[in-house]
């Protein structure tokens, strides 16, 4: 079969690959950018720099291996027991006192609800619960061994005996507002 059998558009096709085929065989090139790699090579220089010694380790020694853990529960109890004895705190609630009845609810449970006059003295009214409560000056309330100070017609004033971080007593105030009725 020659070419002259496939119609023309198939025989410029065929030629135009054969044509990229063989152009494909030739250096273009190549040889000449190989040289050039050659003899770069041979002219660099390898230079590697030289390392510097490596540092001496010296092993650090715990000393404090040997001492007392500060730490140790039993050293920081016989701290605290000698703290606790050595300061005596004014402000030491009395427990050996009878509770009253507003102390077994917390501060956040009471409502100051109005004020009263009886005979000269104020007192406050207090919710808790659903129960109604008079209290004056000298009453306790709340858990924290809160004895009251001052009643106002807005608030309730007291001072609470709590103890800090340390174990030790502190004073602190605190005190209920008058709560608006809501209607």
């Amino acid at each position: 079969m020659t070419l002259s059998h496939f119609p023309h558009s198939a025989r410029a096709a065929l030629i135009v690959m054969l044509l990229s085929a063989l152009a494909g065989c030739g250096d273009s090139g190549v040889q000449e950018v190989q040289q050039w790699m050659d003899e770069t090579k041979r002219q660099t220089r390898i230079v590697i720099p030289k390392l510097s010694e490596p540092k001496t380790f010296t092993p650090f020694i715990y000393g404090g291996k040997s001492a007392v853990d500060p730490y140790s529960p039993a050293k920081l109890a016989v701290a605290l027991a000698k703290q606790k004895s050595s300061s005596e705190s004014a402000f030491k609630p009395n427990l050996d006192r009878r509770r009253e009845p507003l102390e077994a609810y917390p501060l956040d449970n009471l409502k100051m609800v109005g004020t009263l006059r009886k005979a000269g003295a104020s007192y406050a009214l207090l919710q808790a619960d659903k129960s109604l409560f008079q209290v004056k000056v000298g009453n306790y309330i709340g858990q924290n061994f809160g004895m009251v100070t001052k009643i106002t017609e807005s608030e309730v004033e007291l001072k609470e005996i709590v103890q800090d971080a340390s174990g030790e007593w502190v004073e602190r105030n605190a005190k209920l507002e008058l709560q608006e009725s809501k209607k």
